[in-house]
């Protein structure tokens, strides 16, 4: 499984940096996502990062929201900036496509005043 870290409570407007790791060698070889379920909504995802390190994000957080990975360290970042209540959601990590049997506990993020 992937384990994520992070989260938490943030004004609008505010930054966070999440981070997923996972076990030795998983994602160098392969196409990393990021992904959101916002309550009483389906999984979403936000955005992905291929081997080399090219990403593309959804429209929706696009300008706002980076994703990099480290190979070396077997981890990805989530860097999310100019936070909006509408960001509030569970946040987790996969592969893309996602991998049924790696998804791990994910990252609460809650943006409020």
């Amino acid at each position: 499984q992937f384990v994520e870290s992070g989260g938490g409570l943030v004004q609008p407007g505010g930054s966070l940096r999440l981070s997923c790791t996972g076990y030795r060698g998983i994602f160098r070889n392969n196409a990393m996502a990021w992904y959101r379920q916002a309550p009483g909504k389906q999984r979403e995802l936000v955005g992905t990062v291929n081997r080399a390190g090219t990403t593309n994000m959804s429209d929706s957080v696009k300008d706002r929201f980076t994703i990099s990975r480290d190979n070396a360290r077997d981890t990805m970042y989530l860097q999310m900036n100019s936070l909006k209540p509408e960001d509030t959601a569970v946040y987790d990590c996969n592969h893309w496509p996602p991998v049924r049997t790696l998804w791990g506990q994910g990252t609460q993020v809650t943006v409020s005043s």
